[in-house]
């Protein structure tokens, strides 16, 4: 009896564990059952899923094997389990938030309670070839192979309850709110460009007012709700409130919390098409920001983006701002000059305002959000002296464009966080300036990308084939599409890589790279892409 006891704790414990798996890539998907179905259903069939079924095939496989033998071996092999899922190492970790616990503890709770019912109510039967002991350890088997499915049922059950604890959240965060009645927000969205622009933004009016900022990816209702409950105080003056949204509506749900004054709207393109279907639908959602500003408001857009500049503004100031689109717009960023110790620039508006900068940031769109920043600071009444320091005194953002220097000459490029369409292309222009050693690209590509997918990945890949000495594609998601549009520039194949990790790129970096050399990481999936 022991024995069974034993190998009945270790399938439990294996069956709970192999729950964390599921949980993080149901975060990933931003705990949207429809984003997570999606990513599920070419992965369901994953080998580590396989190897439960073959385990229990193998248990009831009573012509092949005594089932105390083949007991022992399926708890081996759960063992084993245990020990990867410990030793499993991801990009992006499962974050033990408030509601992750309650979903994990649902999750096991369910599948335990079956677990000891099945072994109670079978404990001693023999259902014809097949005794209690089989049917409990099959259970928990066929629990950990669905354990998706038990996840979404817990999600289902927990949606009520979670409903209730947000809207609390979102009380409490529009109570603070409401009780600083002289506090700016300016809310930033955009396709891309938003985290760059809140940063910036944030430098330069920290020069002259006290100002929060919503911290990382804190920019879901929830992440805004946060940073207001966890991080305001009644001296900020200034609230700069980063809005992602991936789907219709997501930027009013938070423009509904903290009513902003101000506005930037960085990029109209083709992201999380997948969701959004149509670019006419993420234009719609990125100006939900703009109608919801006060008629005493200010709205900063970007006319380098057509939908961008087609959109009329009617219910507030609006002030347009571009670099290649120049058309229209009220402020221009002129006279671009790369340096070995950044950019120049200069800062055109209206009735002759010229403004020279200076920073340490490079590439075309970190200068067309600088220029959104600079744009706001002016209405705010920062003065030229105090935007042209803080311009100058911007640090890199963290993988997004970064650059540094290696003990061994060699040159980084780090713009590894949330590719797109159009700052992939300027990375690549970026890299395409340095002459002294190879210009080498990794980069798995692009995401989200929807029916456009291929077709913006192949252009990307031909820009790589046109500017850069040696390309390494990672993955395999974007792999066909890259690599075909490498190869369309007649691009020497003896320098083209096809690799499946980071891991193996960084060994053939480590063999190829010499002083002089320069590395541009564009990209880096999350663990929900091959």
């Amino acid at each position: 009896m022991i024995f069974f006891i034993v190998i009945y704790v270790i399938c439990a414990i294996y069956m709970v564990l192999n729950f964390k798996y599921d949980l993080q890539m149901f975060q990933q998907n931003s705990y949207r059952v429809d984003r997570y179905w999606r990513w599920l259903q070419p992965n369901i069939a994953s080998a580590w899923r396989l190897v439960d079924v073959a385990c229990l095939l193998l248990l009831f496989a009573s012509q092949l094997l005594d089932y105390r033998a083949a007991a022992l071996l399926v708890a081996a092999t759960c063992l084993s389990k245990i020990f990867l899922i410990f030793r499993r190492k991801s990009k992006k970790p499962l974050v033990w938030t408030k509601r992750v616990w309650r979903l994990f503890s649902l999750t096991s709770f369910l599948s335990l309670a079956g677990a000891v019912a099945v072994a109670i109510s079978s404990w001693g039967v023999t259902i014809g070839a097949y005794n209690g002991v089989m049917l409990t350890i099959g259970y928990m088997l066929c629990i950990s192979i669905f354990s998706w499915a038990v996840m979404i049922l817990s999600h289902v059950l927990l949606i009520p309850v979670e409903k209730s604890i947000q809207q609390r959240y979102i009380n409490d965060a529009k109570r603070i709110i409401a009780g600083m009645p002289d506090l700016t927000i300016v809310g930033i969205t955009g396709s891309y460009g938003k985290t760059s622009t809140k940063h910036y933004l944030t430098r330069i009016l920290s020069e002259q007012f006290d100002v929060l900022m919503t911290p990382g990816s804190f920019n879901t209702p929830m992440g805004v709700v946060r940073t207001i409950r966890e991080y305001m105080k009644p001296y900020n003056q200034i609230f700069v409130c980063e809005m992602g949204a991936k789907q219709l509506g997501d930027i009013k749900e938070i423009c509904d919390i903290v009513h902003p004054k101000m506005g930037i709207v960085t990029a109209v393109g083709p992201m999380h098409l997948e969701s959004f279907k149509t670019i006419e639908n993420v234009c719609r959602t990125k100006f939900e920001l703009v109608d919801d500003l006060p008629a005493d408001g200010c709205a900063v857009i970007n006319n380098d983006f057509v939908p961008c500049a087609e959109r009329r503004v009617s219910n507030t100031r609006a002030l347009r701002y571009g670099i290649t689109n120049t058309d229209g717009c009220d402020y221009i960023a002129t006279d671009i000059h790369y340096t070995s110790q950044g950019t120049k620039f200069k800062v055109a508006g209206p009735d002759g305002f010229e403004l020279d900068l200076e920073t340490r940031l490079l590439g075309e769109c970190n200068i067309s959000d600088i220029l959104a920043a600079v744009v706001i600071a002016l209405q705010l009444g920062v003065s030229a002296d105090k935007i042209r320091y803080a311009v100058a005194t911007i640090d890199q953002v963290e993988h997004r464009l970064s650059i540094k220097q290696t003990p061994g000459g060699v040159t980084i490029l780090d713009d590894a966080f949330n590719s797109n369409p159009a700052g992939s292309k300027m990375a690549v222009d970026v890299l395409s300036h340095f002459k002294e050693g190879k210009r080498i690209i990794v980069t798995p590509g692009m995401i989200e990308l929807g029916s456009e997918q291929y077709n913006l990945n192949r252009e990307f890949g031909k820009h790589v084939g046109a500017n850069v000495d040696v390309a390494i594609v990672v993955g395999e998601y974007n792999r066909m599409a890259i690599v075909d549009g490498i190869k369309e520039t007649g691009f020497n194949t003896d320098s083209l890589y096809e690799v499946a990790t980071f891991n193996d790129a960084q060994t053939i970096l480590g063999r190829m790279l010499a002083q002089g050399d320069t590395i541009l990481y564009e990209n880096d999936l999350p663990d929900t892409f091959k």
